[in-house]
C-alpha cells in the first residue's frame, strides 16, 4: 500500500512539472501578471495600477533578482481582465534579462489603450493565464500566475474554486495582490479582503497574498511581490530587507509584517 502510494505521488508530481517543449527557450520564471480592470476601475486607475508595475519591474532590486537566479532571465506577460469574454494581452510574453528589456516591457505597458471591462470573473482570468503559459514558448522552472483585485468575488465564467483547482493541478502557482486603497480602487467593507485571497484565490507551494493598503504603498508592494516571485523566497526566510507591506503565506498559513 506504502508502494502504491508513493507511485501515485510520483505520477502527480510529474504530471505537475513543466512540460520541456521541443526548441522552448529554458529560463527561471514564467509569469502572468492578471490586473484587474473591472468596473471599479477608472481610466485613471488603470494607468495608476500600470504605472507602479512599470515602476516595479525596472527597479534595482528586481532586475537584480531576475540577474542572480540560475537563468538570469524570466518571462513576463500583463493581462487586464474582466468579465468572462474580456481578458486583454497588454504586454506579449517578454524576456527580461536586463535594464533595456525592463524599459521595453515598461514603455509598451504604459502605451496601450484598455480593452478589458466588466463585472468580476477570477475564474477565467485564472484560466487565461494557464492557456497563456501552456501554450507560450518557454519552458521556466518556476510557472506563476499572478492576480492583482479589489474583489474576491467572482460573478461570471468557471466558479473560482474550479478555476483555481485546474490551475494549481497542472503545476502552476497563483499569488495575489490585494488592492485595499480608495483611490486606486476601492476596499470592500463587508469582509477581510487579505483573508479572502488567502481562502480563495491564491494556491500552490509557497502561495502568498500582498497586500496595498494606500496609493504610496502600491508601487512598494507590486515590487515586494515581484522579487518574492522571482527570487522564490521560502516564507520562512527573513525578508527584513523587502519594505512594504504585510505579506500573508498560503501554504504555510503564516502571515510576515516588514
Amino acid at each position: 500500500m506504502r508502494a502504491f502510494a508513493c507511485l501515485a505521488l510520483s505520477l502527480l508530481v510529474a504530471l505537475a512539472a513543466p512540460v520541456h517543449r521541443a526548441g522552448a527557450e529554458e529560463l527561471d520564471l514564467e509569469l502572468v501578471l492578471l490586473a484587474d480592470s473591472t468596473g471599479s476601475i477608472d481610466d485613471a486607475e488603470i494607468r495608476f495600477q500600470r504605472q507602479g508595475y512599470a515602476d516595479a519591474i525596472t527597479d534595482p532590486m528586481v532586475l537584480s533578482a531576475i540577474l542572480d537566479n540560475v537563468y538570469g532571465k524570466i518571462a513576463v506577460t500583463y493581462v487586464e481582465w474582466g468579465n468572462d469574454v474580456s481578458q486583454d494581452v497588454v504586454v506579449a510574453w517578454t524576456v527580461i534579462d536586463g535594464p533595456q528589456a525592463a524599459q521595453d516591457f515598461a514603455q509598451k505597458l504604459m502605451a496601450a489603450p484598455r480593452r478589458a471591462f466588466g463585472r468580476n470573473a477570477i475564474g477565467s482570468a485564472l484560466l487565461k493565464g494557464k492557456q497563456l503559459i501552456e501554450g507560450n514558448d518557454y519552458t521556466g522552472l518556476r510557472r506563476v500566475i499572478d492576480v492583482s483585485a479589489d474583489s474576491a468575488n467572482s460573478w461570471s465564467g468557471p466558479p473560482l474554486e474550479t478555476a483555481r483547482a485546474e490551475v494549481v493541478a497542472s503545476g502552476i502557482v497563483i499569488n495575489g495582490l490585494a488592492v485595499l486603497c480608495r483611490h486606486c480602487s476601492g476596499r470592500p467593507v463587508s469582509y477581510d479582503l487579505e483573508a479572502a485571497f488567502a481562502e480563495r484565490i491564491i494556491g500552490g507551494p509557497g502561495s502568498f497574498v500582498v497586500s496595498a493598503d494606500s496609493t504610496a504603498t502600491f508601487a512598494d508592494a507590486v515590487r515586494k511581490k515581484l522579487i518574492l516571485e522571482i527570487a522564490a523566497i521560502p516564507p520562512r526566510r527573513n525578508l527584513a530587507a523587502l519594505e512594504g507591506p504585510k505579506v500573508r503565506f498560503g501554504a504555510a498559513g503564516e502571515t510576515a509584517v516588514d
